[in-house]
């Protein structure tokens, strides 16, 4: 795939690096050539000076051919008309943009522009390490109402098939680790001794889940 990235920050050269490394073709752009230095000696990919919402930068970037298309620079103006024009102009499905504000980013993503809000997805990283297990969410939307959390279960619930799991607790498990690895459970999987549970959820139900898998399942599930 020929991917297109807008920025050379630490980012977006790290992104080139990896997706180069993984057999993908790459561009980067960036309006200061001196950017392009963060990109090591042998990288083989186009290095485009200009700005990213630029219809000729995007041509030059090789946008008519890309898979995808991707904003990283430091301006979350620059990073969603960028997004917007490859989606729009050049008719690139699958684009992503970076945004610092978290509010705005709500709004771009109710436009069909996948964002990456830096300052919250940054600030939950670092409370899952200095927060007690389970404190906060592995993952949130944009929006910040949608999240998937790692949740713990009353033993009592060991023995229970996932669908009556989901119908006692009301919420969708989305895959358990079972002995170190990932599991996504189907209908007629059964919980057992040791597994974690991640499910997902509107925020504002967290605290009834947590209270409801605390206990012990109703008779009827």
């Amino acid at each position: 795939m020929h991917i297109v990235i807008m920025g050379c920050g630490r980012v977006g050269s790290t992104l080139a690096h990896i997706l180069e490394d993984n057999g993908h073709s790459v561009a980067i752009i960036d309006r200061d050539p001196q950017a392009f230095r963060r990109l090591r000696a042998g990288f083989r990919g186009r290095r485009v000076t200009g700005v990213g919402f630029d219809r000729d930068v995007l041509e030059e970037a090789g946008i008519a051919s890309a898979g995808s298309f991707v904003a990283v620079s430091s301006g979350d103006n620059s990073n969603i008309i960028s997004a917007r024009v490859a989606r729009e102009t050049f008719g690139v499905d699958n684009v992503v943009a970076r945004i610092y504000d978290s509010r705005r980013a709500e709004v771009y993503q109710r436009l069909g522009i996948p964002t990456v809000a830096t300052v919250r997805w940054t600030a939950d990283q670092i409370l899952r390490r200095i927060l007690p297990e389970g404190a906060e969410p592995l993952w949130r939307d944009p929006t910040g109402t949608v999240l998937l959390a790692e949740v713990t279960c009353n033993p009592a619930w060991i023995g229970t098939r996932i669908s009556d799991l989901e119908a006692g607790v009301g919420a969708r498990v989305a895959f358990l680790n079972r002995m170190g690895e990932a599991l996504l459970p189907k209908a007629d999987t059964v919980v057992q001794e040791g597994d974690i549970l991640h499910v997902i959820a509107a925020e504002n139900d967290m605290d009834r889940i947590n209270k409801v898998l605390a206990g012990a399942p109703e008779e009827d599930h």
